[in-house]
């Protein structure tokens, strides 16, 4: 769909000048995305991001502190019929300075696709605490908020994009999905995690955008492409042989045009000693395990390549190599 080895970014960037930001990407990725800016707010973090319209919210910015009030059966019904009237729910400049800035350098232009991106409904609900100290996912009915809104979000994101773009694309954000199944979360199971992927996926599908999900550690790979994701996300620097152990799995979903998204550029320390060089072989070794289970020519005709993780956490020079790396690997495989 978007021909062999074409790039794309996570989300985050260190940079606090929106601008700068835009401009990296601009220059370096065949898909532009809109950049998270951490550095810049408390706002700009996973959860407060999009946590803009959700019944109860109060955010402190002078402690960095998100919180969960109690909430009135008024304010839910507000936020209900607010969904069932599709009414938009933004993303308002303050918690998102990049994507602001990005829509702003992407006037009088057209592009074959844009990304954006969301925290994924496990992550946001398993990282929000209520009043109590619970997580809010072990409340039925806050669950449900969680997939309304964090829907609500996509399709804001995908109306916006589709102004300058052929094709838009939203990544699910779940970087817990590497920790379900340990004693933190027993009680979340695999059925439930599956419905509310699937929510949001279907939310991404329904308004013709193109859903991938990104998990930059060990994660159930079968569970996740039975979400009915069309992108999967994986970091491939780290992380390659816990992909592999789903050969079978990824070798159907490629059969029925999934495309991998290879995250084969580290985000980690490890960005001061890679060359490209190593990078190349490194995929190349990988492409030629997998091709095992699936037609090389496939393999390579729907991969994506991608950092492995934001870059929110590296320098602003980091970040520049990251990229630059990136765009470079892409032309040596070419």
């Amino acid at each position: 769909m978007f021909g062999a080895f074409t790039t794309t970014g996570i989300g985050s960037l260190p940079f606090k000048e929106p601008e700068r930001a835009v401009e990296l990407i601009l220059k370096s990725c065949d898909i532009p995305f809109w950049p998270q800016l951490p550095a810049r707010s408390f706002k700009e973090l996973m959860i407060p991001q999009y946590s803009e319209g959700f019944p109860g919210i109060k955010l402190h910015e002078e402690t960095s502190q998100i919180v969960l009030e109690d909430t009135t059966q008024e304010t839910l019904n507000d936020f209900y019929e607010a969904c069932a009237n599709e009414i938009d729910f933004p993303i308002s400049p303050d918690y998102a300075e990049g994507f602001y800035a990005f829509v702003d350098a992407l006037k009088g232009k057209r592009f074959s696709a844009l990304k954006g991106q969301i925290t994924g409904p496990l992550t946001f609900s398993l990282g929000l605490k209520d009043r109590e100290g619970r997580y809010i996912f072990f409340n039925e009915e806050l669950r449900e908020l969680t997939i309304m809104l964090l829907a609500k979000k996509a399709q804001w994101q995908i109306k916006r994009l589709k102004e300058f773009a052929e094709q838009v694309i939203i990544f699910i954000d779940e970087p817990i999905l590497s920790a379900l199944g340990s004693s933190s979360y027993l009680g979340v199971s695999n059925e439930e995690a599956l419905r509310m992927l699937g929510s949001v996926v279907d939310a991404i599908h329904a308004v013709g955008a193109l859903s991938g999900i990104h998990c930059c550690g060990k994660a159930d790979w079968a569970m996740v492409i039975q979400s009915g994701v069309k992108i999967l996300n994986f970091d491939a620097f780290d992380y390659f042989d816990a992909f592999l152990a789903y050969e079978k799995e990824i070798a159907s979903f490629l059969k029925q045009e999934g495309m991998i998204a290879w995250g084969i550029v580290p985000t980690t320390d490890s960005i001061n000693q890679v060359d490209l060089y190593m990078l190349k072989e490194r995929l190349l070794s990988q492409l030629n395990t997998l091709s095992r289970s699936a037609e090389k020519d496939t393999i390579v005709n729907q991969s994506l390549l991608t950092p492995s993780c934001g870059a929110g956490g590296r320098s602003p020079e980091e970040a520049e190599r990251v990229f630059e790396l990136l765009s470079d690997l892409k032309e040596s495989l070419l």
